[in-house]
C-alpha cells in the first residue's frame, strides 16, 4: 500500500507541475505547446485501447508446441577415437541447460540483474512498465522541447524475462526490420502514428505492445497441465531457455558455454560461494560488449564491466540472495582473463578432412554447426600430439642445422591404422611457421601438397619386377644407365646417391641400399615404366604419372597420404580407403550413420609378391648399407619396414614406414620448403633460384626419418596401439640367412 501511495503522489506531482508549466507557458509558446500537449494525451489516450489489446485481444497467436519442442542451435562436437574433443565448433556456441541443472545463486543473479519480479508477474511487470512510462513520458516531454517537435524517448525498459524470450524466439524477424524506415504494420493506427513518430519509433512501440501481450499468453499457456502443469514449472522452463539462449560476448551463447569459456567451470558446479561469478554473467546479458569480460581490457573498460558485475551483486544483497556483510568480499575479486583461441584444436587437418569426408557422406555441415550432429572420428589425439611433438622437434633440428632456413621449413605427417585405413593422426604442417604460432595450417600438405617422391616410390618398381618373376637374390645390375631426355637435350646418365657404381649386385641390395641406376636398369628388363605405372594404380596411386623411365625414381609427383597408403597395403595385405568418421549421431545420441567397412579386399599381385617386398622393404631396415639400417637397433626396439626418399636437389625429404599386418600402422613423413624456388643450391647458399632444396646430405634418412622414429617409438611404448607386431619368422630368418647369421 506504501508503495501504491508513493508512486501515486510521485504521479500526480509530476502531472500537477506539467499542468501549471504548460498553463504558465501557454500564450508565448501555445502551438508548440499545443503539440506537446497533444502528445501527452496520446499516452493517456491510447491507454485503454494498448491494455484490451494486451490483455484480451487472441487471435494471430502463435503456436506454442513449437516453442517447447524448438531446439536451440548448439555445439557441434568431433570426438576421437576414445571419446576426446577433437574441436567443438557452432555458429552459436551454446550448451543447453535444463531448470534442474541451474544452482540457484545463477537463477538468483540473473532475475535481480533483469527481473526482480519474475516468480510473481505473469509475463509483463506492471510497476516496470509504470515507472517506464514515468520516466520515458518525462524524456519525451524534454526530447519534444529540444528538438521542437513530437518525439517518444524509450529511456527505460520494462522488459521482463518471458519478454525477452518472446523477443527473442517469437519476434526475431520483427526486431531486424524495425528500425528499418520502412513500417512492418500497415493498420490505420500505426499509419497515423508514423506521421508523428516515424516508422522505425512506431514499429518499435508496437513490437513492444506485441511482446507484452505474446508474454502473458506464453506464461498462462505453458502453465496449463498438457504442458508444464503449473506456473512456478512454467517460470522455471522459461528461465531455463533464457539462461541457454542469451548472448554474453566472444560467440557464448546461454550461461554455460559462457561459463566454460570465462572460467574453466560447468555452471553446474556454481555455489554461494560463486556469486561474483554468476553476477558477472548475468551482468553481461544487459549489454555483452560494455559489461562483458575482454582481451586485454583498458582501464576503462575494466571499471565498467566491475561495475556492472557489483551492481548485480547489490540487487541480490536487496532481494535477499546473499549477505550484506559478505558482498564486500565478491566485490574484491578479479575479473577472469579472457585467454583468446579456446576453440583451437591440435588437429586441424583432421578437421579439414572430416569436412571433406562429411559432404562424401552427403551430410551437411550446417548441421554440425548448429549442434545437430555429432561426429566420432577415428583421430586418436594423444597420437596427435605425438605426432605434432615429433615433427616440430624434426624441423628444429634441420633448423639448428640451417640457421637460414629458421621459420621458413615445412613439413607433413600422416598415421594410419593397417587393417582398414583408419586415419589415427595427421599434420598438414608445423604449429609454428614464419614466426608466428598458430593452431591451424593454411594447407593440409599431407593431401594438398603434390610433390616428387623420390625413392619411396621404388617399392613399386620392386613389386612390378617380382610379378614377373623376378626374386630377392636374383642379380640387378648396378651400372650407368643412359636416359634420353627429348627436345633434342642430350640424354643423362643415372647416378646412385654415393656416385659410385657396384655392378651385380642382388636385387634386395638395390632396394635396400636405394641404388638408382639398378632400379632403372631393373625397370628397363621389366618391360619399362608403363607396368610400373599400372600396379601403382591397383594399390592406390590416384594422381596422374607421367610415362617416363625417370617415374621408376619417384620424379612423378604424388602426395603422401596415397604412397603412405600404399606402404599399408604392402604392410597389411589388403586394399583400403583411408577415412576419418566412424560414425555420426544427431544431438540425442541416435545413430544417422556409421561407416562400415567392406570386407578387406586383398592387394591384387600374384601369391609371393606381398612376402617379396615385405621382405625387401624389411631389408631396408636390418641391411647393414640400408638407407633406413639407423632402426636396426634395440634403443628404437620397434620392427618395422620402409623407404626413405630423396628427390633431386635434395628437394624434398620422405621417410614411409610401417609395422608388419593388419594390427599395426603405416607413418609418412615428408619435408620440405613450400616455394620450389626456396632453399639451398649447390655451393650451399639460402635464397630463391633454380636447383635448391633442403641442403647437401638433407637425404630422407637424415631429415625425415627420425620424426618417424619418435612417433612410432612412442606410440608402441605408451600402448597407444600395439602391441609392436613381429615379422613372420620366414622373412626374418631370410634375411639373416643372406646376412650370414645361423
Amino acid at each position: 500500500m506504501k508503495r501504491i501511495l508513493k508512486v501515486g503522489s510521485k504521479t500526480y506531482n509530476f502531472l500537477k507541475g506539467c499542468w501549471l508549466f504548460v498553463r504558465g507557458s501557454w500564450r508565448a509558446y501555445s502551438i508548440f505547446w499545443k503539440a506537446v500537449g497533444a502528445l501527452f494525451l496520446c499516452f493517456l489516450t491510447l491507454a485503454a485501447p494498448v491494455l484490451i489489446y494486451i490483455y484480451l485481444y487472441r487471435s494471430d497467436l502463435p503456436d506454442v508446441k513449437s516453442f517447447i519442442n524448438f531446439e536451440a542451435p548448439t555445439i557441434g562436437v568431433i570426438y576421437d577415437k576414445d571419446g576426446r574433443v577433437v574441436i567443438e565448433l557452432a555458429n552459436e556456441y551454446r550448451r543447453i541447460v535444463r531448470p534442474d541443472e541451474i544452482p540457484p545463486i545463477v537463477k538468483q543473479a540473473i532475475i535481480s540483474a533483469e527481473d526482480g519480479a519474475f516468480y510473481s508477474h505473469n509475463g509483463i511487470d506492471k510497476w516496470a512498465i509504470g515507472r517506464a512510462f514515468y520516466v520515458d513520458t518525462f524524456h519525451s516531454i524534454k526530447s519534444t522541447v529540444r528538438k521542437g517537435r513530437p518525439n517518444i524517448a524509450f529511456e527505460q525498459g520494462a522488459s521482463t524475462i518471458t519478454q525477452q524470450i518472446v523477443r527473442l524466439y517469437f519476434l526475431s524477424d520483427t526486431m531486424a526490420n524495425e528500425r528499418k524506415d520502412v513500417l512492418i504494420s500497415d493498420s490505420f493506427l500505426s499509419k497515423a502514428l508514423s506521421k508523428v513518430l516515424g516508422p522505425s519509433r512506431t514499429n518499435r512501440l508496437f513490437r513492444k505492445l506485441e511482446e507484452a501481450r505474446i508474454a502473458i499468453w506464453l506464461e498462462k499457456e505453458l502453465a496449463k497441465p498438457e504442458y508444464f502443469g503449473s506456473k512456478q514449472t512454467a517460470k522455471e522452463e522459461i528461465l531455463a531457455r533464457y539462461a541457454s539462449y542469451a548472448y554474453l560476448k566472444y560467440g557464448r551463447y546461454g550461461v554455460e558455454a559462457a561459463s566454460e569459456f570465462y572460467f574453466d567451470k560447468k555452471i553446474g558446479d556454481f555455489g554461494p560461494d560463486d556469486a561474483d561469478k554468476a553476477a558477472l554473467l548475468a551482468g553481461t546479458i544487459k549489454n555483452p560488449t560494455a559489461y562483458g569480460p575482454s582481451v586485454k581490457p583498458s582501464k576503462l573498460e575494466l571499471q565498467r564491466q566491475v561495475n556492472r558485475r557489483n551492481a548485480v551483486l547489490d540487487l541480490m544483497v536487496e532481494n535477499g540472495y546473499i549477505l550484506k556483510q559478505d558482498v564486500n568480499n565478491f566485490k574484491q575479486r578479479d575479473l577472469p582473463i579472457v585467454i583468446p583461441g579456446r576453440t583451437k584444436t591440435i588437429a586441424p587437418s583432421v578437421v579439414g578432412d572430416i569436412f571433406k569426408e562429411l559432404r562424401r557422406h552427403s551430410q551437411n555441415s550446417d548441421d554440425l554447426f548448429n549442434g545437430k550432429i555429432q561426429i566420432y572420428s577415428t583421430a586418436n589425439l594423444k597420437i596427435q600430439d605425438i605426432v605434432n611433438h615429433a615433427l616440430e622437434s624434426g624441423l628444429k633440428a634441420y633448423e639448428d642445422r640451417h640457421p637460414e632456413a629458421k621459420g621458413l621449413i615445412q613439413g607433413c605427417v600422416i598415421v594410419l591404422r593397417n587393417s582398414d585405413g583408419a586415419i589415427l593422426a595427421q599434420s598438414g604442417g608445423r604449429q609454428y611457421f614464419k614466426g608466428h604460432p598458430y593452431k591451424y595450417s593454411d594447407l593440409n600438405r599431407v593431401t594438398y601438397s603434390i610433390r616428387q617422391p623420390g625413392s619411396s616410390f621404388k617399392p613399386l618398381d620392386y613389386i612390378t619386377a617380382f610379378e614377373n618373376g623376378w626374386t630377392l637374390d636374383q642379380p640387378v645390375m648396378d651400372i650407368p644407365v643412359h636416359v634420353a631426355m627429348g627436345n633434342n637435350r642430350p640424354a643423362k646418365t643415372i647416378s646412385n646417391y654415393d656416385g659410385k657404381y657396384k655392378g651385380a649386385i642382388p636385387l634386395r641390395v638395390a632396394l635396400a641400399e636405394s641404388r638408382n641406376a639398378a632400379t632403372v636398369w631393373l625397370v628397363r628388363a621389366n618391360g619399362g615404366i608403363d607396368q610400373v605405372i599400372d600396379v601403382a594404380k591397383s594399390l592406390g596411386i590416384k594422381t596422374e604419372l607421367q610415362p617416363y623411365i625417370t617415374t621408376a625414381l619417384g620424379a612423378s609427383e604424388v602426395n603422401l597420404l596415397e604412397l603412405a597408403n600404399v606402404y599399408r597395403s604392402i604392410a597389411s595385405g589388403s586394399l583400403a580407403e583411408p577415412y576419418m568418421i566412424e560414425r555420426i549421431t544427431d544431438r540425442t545420441g541416435r545413430l544417422i550413420f556409421s561407416n562400415k567397412r567392406k570386407e578387406p579386399v586383398p592387394v591384387p599381385v600374384k601369391e609371393g609378391v606381398l612376402q617379396l617386398i615385405q621382405e625387401g622393404l624389411r631389408g631396408v631396415v636390418r641391411l647393414p648399407d640400408g638407407t633406413a639400417h639407423s632402426l636396426d637397433n634395440k634403443d628404437f626396439g620397434v620392427a618395422v619396414m620402409g623407404k626413405t626418399g630423396t628427390t633431386n636437389d635434395f628437394k624434398d625429404a620422405w621417410f614411409i614406414g610401417a609395422t608388419y599386418g593388419s594390427e599395426g600402422i603405416t607413418v609418412g613423413v615428408k619435408i620440405g620448403f613450400d616455394e620450389p624456388s626456396l632453399g639451398y643450391d649447390e655451393s650451399g647458399n639460402f635464397g630463391t633460384g633454380p636447383a635448391r632444396g633442403l641442403g647437401n646430405k638433407e637425404a630422407g634418412g637424415r631429415a625425415a626419418l627420425p620424426v618417424f622414429r619418435e612417433i612410432v617409438k612412442k606410440i608402441y611404448d605408451r600402448k597407444l596401439v600395439g602391441p609392436a607386431p613381429a615379422f613372420p619368422e620366414e622373412i626374418e630368418k631370410s634375411i639373416d640367412i643372406y646376412l650370414g647369421k645361423k
